[in-house]
């Protein structure tokens, strides 16, 4: 295993449970040397192997003497453990974090040499822990870690030690642990850690983000007359002088400013920037740009891990709002509206004075004189601003007239009477029906009532009218069907009139009630015919047609008939019964079988009876009128 691992298990094994450091660095810190989170990954991490004398296990809960590498711990030991989803470590996916059960003696637990680092310096050493055991656990009274750790010469001389005391566990909370100690004329130093504290019940931590970090005397940089963070536009002409102060405590210094344009994941040189005051030069691609100044002794200038750093000061160069300015204007009486997006923050300015502050102004009912270019100016959330432009063509809308109203009769032909101005083209709608719908004055033939549209189009706009023709149905009448009656009976007449504004009457009125209604009552004396005469108050003509009311004296009945087929009495038809539409006959054989059967309809009787043709003979038949009267009987012979 490399020394990164190496410093990486010493510094979580060291670290203890009080917050602070046993010293604190007076000065600045370099990068760290060792920055140890312990890798990622669904699953457990890497075991440790020999350099350390607990057992690895692959699960995340530990036995005393044990540990694993986990990026989660849950449910462990009854739950006497706080449930830890994640490690320290900010923004690492799956992040692992090393989970220690302590062995129940006290005592030495890892013991290493670390080499190559920077002769008479100060370093520190710092991690995150947490005590994972609950404080009701073990009944209250469960073991705290206790961790000291100390940096020896490799000739055994303690450069300095530390120990964290009772690591608490009031809540699941990590907290950091570290110290200071400085190198000798040597390279290379003994980490040792000791477990101070007895196993059992408790004694548990979980460790993580292990830093390593050289500290010189205090380095500072800023920015000329500026804050330490500044907010620029990409077009931005200024040059902005970078400023760092060095405080005493170096021999021999070098300098050198040093930038990171990926916010400080790594950094780099900058050429020839070896003063103290650095003036940067305006930059027009946006970013990020971090600028820290850097000192190391001479002897030690290409030892990256001896690098003194000062604090990052940062120049913000924000992009332009990307503008897009857009209308959809048109036409004359239309909205207006303006669009523009990419900023927080919106100025419009255009014809007439026109102004807003919306991001999507309009202007209602538009006129040709709110045409022309709209100017937009676009400040994103960072101050940066930018503007765009949008031209604006309002046109004036045809004038349409398609015409006053008129009314036709059904069948006949109108001219429409268009007029338009300001217009390319122009067309009627619907084409059915029009002579040519490309002419001002077509010919329409409607069938009936219809509206026609007009509409006119120059270059860019519409606009239409509308006639109504009304089209007026010309005069129907039917008298219905004809009526028989016996003398002295009445009966309604059945006319029905049909047309559009229409009147209707009756010839002749001799024997009518209410002559002016379609259904009259009449009763004539003799056989009548009566006229139903429909007029159209439209002009559009007349109507007539004829009902015959049939007078008969009596009730007639042929007693016989001959279906013979020669054409002559071959049915037994009770003409009179017309009088009486709601009437049944009914004919029976002599063994008293129903042959015929009619009900409210006066069919003629040919004989037959089941498809046959009855024999010849006497039967007998029943009428019942269907008027309270007696039942009528006879007997009605088949000749044949």
């Amino acid at each position: 295993m490399g020394k990164v691992k190496i410093i990486t298990v010493l510094l979580v094994l060291m670290f203890g449970s009080t917050n602070g450091y046993a010293q604190l660095c007076n000065g600045s810190l370099g990068d760290p040397v060792v920055n140890i989170t312990f890798g990622s990954g669904a699953g457990s991490g890497t075991s440790l192997n020999s350099l350390t004398n607990y057992n690895y296990i692959s699960n995340d809960c530990p036995n005393d003497g044990s540990y694993t590498i986990r990026n989660a711990t849950a449910n462990c030991f009854g739950s006497t453990w706080f449930t830890v989803p994640e490690d320290h470590t900010p923004g690492d996916a799956d992040g692992n974090m090393m989970v220690v059960n302590a062995s129940y003696n006290p005592g030495d637990f890892f013991v290493t040499t670390v080499n190559g680092l920077c002769p008479n310096t100060t370093y520190e050493f710092a991690a995150w822990i947490l005590n994972v055991l609950k404080p009701g656990a073990c009944n209250g009274a469960g073991i705290k870690p206790n961790v000291t750790f100390a940096i020896e010469t490799t000739a055994g001389t303690i450069l300095q030690s530390y120990t964290t005391g009772d690591i608490p566990s009031a809540v699941a909370q990590w907290k950091q642990y570290g110290f200071f100690f400085s190198t000798t004329a040597g390279n290379s130093v003994v980490i040792r850690m000791t477990n101070n504290a007895p196993g059992g019940c408790g004694n548990d931590l979980l460790l993580d983000d292990i830093t390593f970090r050289p500290c010189g005397p205090l380095v500072t940089a800023s920015i000329s007359g500026a804050p330490d963070s500044v907010n620029v536009c990409e077009a931005d002409n200024t040059a902005f002088t970078l400023n760092a102060n060095v405080s005493s405590g170096y021999n021999d210094p070098v300098f050198q400013w040093q930038l990171s344009t990926n916010n400080g994941t790594s950094w780099t040189n900058i050429p020839g920037a070896t003063n103290t005051n650095y003036v940067r030069a305006p930059q027009s691609t946006p970013g990020t740009y971090m600028y820290r100044f850097a000192v190391s002794e001479r002897s030690n200038m290409n030892i990256a891990s001896c690098l003194i750093l000062s604090n990052v000061v940062v120049i913000n160069v924000n992009e332009l709002p990307k503008v897009k300015a857009s209308n959809n204007g048109d036409c004359a009486g239309d909205t207006l509206s303006l669009s523009a997006e990419g900023g927080s923050s919106y100025l419009w300015t255009g014809p007439g004075g026109f102004t807003s502050n919306l991001q999507s102004p309009f202007i209602m009912q538009a006129t040709p004189a709110n045409s022309g270019t709209y100017f937009v100016n676009v400040t994103s959330s960072q101050g940066c601003i930018n503007k765009d432009s949008t031209i604006a063509s309002i046109s004036s809308r045809p004038v349409v007239n398609a015409g006053a109203d008129t009314e036709i009769c059904e069948g006949k032909t109108t001219q429409l009477n268009g007029s338009v101005t300001n217009t390319l083209l122009y067309q009627w709608a619907p084409a059915t029906l029009v002579s040519n719908i490309n002419i001002l004055n077509p010919l329409a033939s409607p069938k009936q009532t219809t509206i026609y549209i007009l509409t006119g189009t120059n270059v860019k706009c519409s606009s239409s009218d509308s006639v109504t023709i009304v089209v007026n149905k010309i005069p129907k009448a039917d008298a219905g069907p004809d009526k028989a009656i016996l003398a002295g009976q009445s009966v309604a007449l059945n006319g029905a009139a049909g047309g559009s504004s229409i009147t209707y009457s009756w010839l002749p009125v001799d024997n009518m009630s209410v002559p002016a209604t379609l259904t009259p009552s009449v009763s004539p004396l003799t056989n009548q015919v009566y006229t139903l005469l429909v007029a159209s108050n439209k002009g559009c003509g007349t109507a007539a047609d004829d009902v015959l009311v049939k007078v008969y004296k009596e009730l007639y009945v042929p007693n016989a008939f001959t279906p013979n087929g020669d054409g002559v009495n071959d049915t037994w038809r009770i003409e009179t019964l017309d009088a009486f539409p709601n009437s049944e006959v009914k004919v029976y054989n002599r063994y008293g079988e129903k042959v015929f059967d009619n009900h409210g309809v006066n069919m003629p009787w040919s004989g037959i009876y089941k498809k046959m043709q009855l024999p010849a003979g006497a039967y007998v038949y029943t009428i019942d009128l269907k008027n309270n009267s007696t039942i009528i009987k006879g007997v009605v012979f088949i000749i044949l």
